[in-house]
């Protein structure tokens, strides 16, 4: 699959397959991860690996805003540490990571702990230290067979882009 046509048919996924994700896929992901672009080069993110099940499904409950985590056969926790930009860097490596995921076949779909006390729950899971950044915990899983690439309504070009000023046409389409 051609970047382009991965990234137009990328969907969030919340429907997983129990099919265990082989190591040499996990590793291309975590590989697309390493290799984002971060402020300054700092490559300030850390990757938790979770594949243990009573772990993912613990996940599942802390994590309301997601528990759909539960039925994933793999989670990675992304981390910053002394981030000067956390959520910019870590968007980046977490696209990188969806895109390769998709192109693999498996889903994902990016959990929010909005709750203190879920922060606090997760980091005391994984073991991580109190001064670093949870940003999320990513599900990833082969897709059910409804999350097969249809599209979702985006808005027209025209609403969205502008030529040299706000407000004025660029007409591309």
């Amino acid at each position: 699959m051609d970047v382009f046509e991965c990234i137009r048919t990328r969907r969030t996924v919340r429907d997983f397959r129990p099919d265990p994700v082989p190591d040499d896929v996990l590793y291309r992901i975590l590989q697309a991860a390493r290799w984002a672009p971060s402020s300054s080069n700092t490559q300030p993110w850390h990757f938790i690996v979770i594949k243990n099940p009573d772990t993912i499904k613990q996940l599942g409950t802390i994590c309301t805003q997601g528990t759909f985590i539960s039925q994933a056969p793999l989670a990675i926790a992304v981390v910053m540490a002394d981030a000067r930009r956390p959520d910019l860097d870590a968007g980046r490596a977490l696209q990188q990571m969806e895109l390769v995921g998709w192109s693999e076949g498996l889903g994902t779909c990016f959990v929010g702990m909005r709750a203190e006390e879920q922060q606090v729950a997760v980091k005391e899971l994984l073991g991580i230290p109190e001064d670093m950044a949870l940003i999320t915990v990513l599900p990833f899983g082969y897709r059910s067979e409804g999350a097969r690439g249809r599209g979702t309504p985006r808005k027209p070009m025209s609403e969205i882009t502008h030529h040299e000023r706000y407000g004025q046409s660029l007409a591309l389409e």
